[in-house]
């Protein structure tokens, strides 16, 4: 540039000069970068969260103190995922109920936190929206919101072993991102952040959990004869058969007899002793897991669990509610024998002579034919689509 086209020095020095005070004021004053990039923009406060439901499935029932939208679904996402809600700094919901393994964790005993291991293994979060009651034998419990706060603050056994609503409130914020996530997910509140909203979050995140969209649904409910094998087709014959019993406690849109959604006309609550011990000969199972007995005291509920669903079952080992089966194959030979037999040791007892077991657990034949067919038709309930949707992956990492 020639020297008559340049601006005059004294103008090369004020725009300079303003120059660094813009970018100073930029560095200095700006708040820290979010955390999560994906949380920015959030959704416009009101927006409803509107389902894609596969076929067959029906709506969930929702408390109507706590509507779905799709900034609160964001919002319980970044807390499902956020190890802030530990006290250790570097466990979450997340840790025990992983995307991959159909939100469970691949162990035979939750570890929490303070590295103390639970008696009874993570259940699968898959339809946890159609859930009639939560955790594996708890049939006072049937909020999300209300046990979203057992593994913050629950103490028998210590899960994320938070210490109070205090702490938790502080330490969210703390997070320069949570006032504008639960800003938008509780609009018009004065002091949104709290621990009653962020467990309505967190709910409204998990009833997002859907899975129905497995090569099973492709044949079932679409008519594509080429989804699954020929295999599979006779494994779920067999599974509907009155040799088998299967269909009667994992029958449904669900697989599992344990149900609620909207404009039911009553819920499904429903427990099962499947004879896997046996320890007195009159039924007794060891402590502490001695199923819905321990909320109920009542002795002919000794053993009694839920039915977990089947959907992505081959993905959720190891089986049971303690873990105490390795393999699907394993499983069916338990209810082929009509029970378990533990020969000796601390356990030991005849699960088949059982006075408290089920009745639908009666035993069968089984040949290797037609284990292999039933065992691809578990496979076939697998939901790639649900196990790596990028829409309930950790937003953190």
């Amino acid at each position: 540039m020639s020297e008559r086209a340049r601006a005059p020095r004294w103008l090369r020095c004020v725009l300079l000069l303003l120059l660094l005070a813009c970018c100073s004021s930029t560095t200095d004053d700006a708040p820290a970068p979010p955390t999560s990039p994906e949380a920015v923009p959030t959704a416009a406060p009101d927006t409803p969260y509107e389902w894609n439901l596969p076929p067959g499935f029906p709506l969930p029932a929702l408390p109507e103190d706590n509507p779905m939208s799709v900034a609160k679904v964001e919002l319980g996402r970044h807390l499902f995922y956020d190890e802030r809600l530990s006290v250790s700094g570097n466990y979450s919901c997340g840790t025990c109920h992983q995307p991959a393994l159909a939100f469970s964790d691949g162990r035979a005993h939750g570890l929490g936190a303070t590295g103390q291991e639970h008696p009874r293994g993570s259940m699968s979060l898959a339809n946890v929206a159609y859930a009639a009651s939560l955790t594996w034998a708890h049939p006072l419990l049937g909020a999300l919101e209300r046990q979203a706060e057992l593994p913050m603050f629950g103490d028998t056994p210590i899960e994320l072993g938070l210490r109070s609503r205090e702490e938790l409130e502080q330490r969210l914020a703390e997070e320069p991102l949570y006032p504008q996530l639960f800003g938008a997910a509780f609009p018009g509140e004065p002091a949104p952040l709290t621990l009653a909203n962020a467990c309505r979050a967190i709910a409204s995140f998990e009833r997002t959990l859907i899975s129905g969209r497995s090569s099973f649904d492709r044949w079932l409910m679409e008519g594509d004869e080429s989804a699954i094998s020929e295999g599979a087709k006779r494994g779920f014959a067999l599974f509907n058969t009155e040799t088998f019993e299967c269909y009667h406690c994992h029958g449904g849109f669900a697989f599992t007899d344990h149900v609620t959604f909207a404009e039911q006309a009553f819920s499904q609550q429903l427990y099962h002793n499947t004879g896997l011990y046996n320890l007195d000969g009159r039924g007794a199972f060891p402590e502490p897991n001695t199923g819905v007995e321990s909320i109920t005291e009542n002795p002919a509920d000794m053993g009694r669990f839920k039915a977990p669903t089947l959907r992505n079952i081959a993905v959720t080992a190891p089986y049971m509610h303690d873990g105490s089966i390795a393999t699907l194959s394993e499983v069916l030979d338990h209810y082929a024998a009509g029970g378990r037999t533990i020969p000796d040791g601390p356990n030991a007892g005849i699960g088949s002579a059982s006075p408290l077991k089920s009745n639908f657990v009666r035993g069968f034949r089984m040949t290797e034919d037609e284990r292999s067919d039933f065992l691809e038709f578990l496979d076939s309930l697998t939901d790639p689509t649900f196990l790596h949707d990028p829409a309930t992956a950790d937003p953190w990492r």
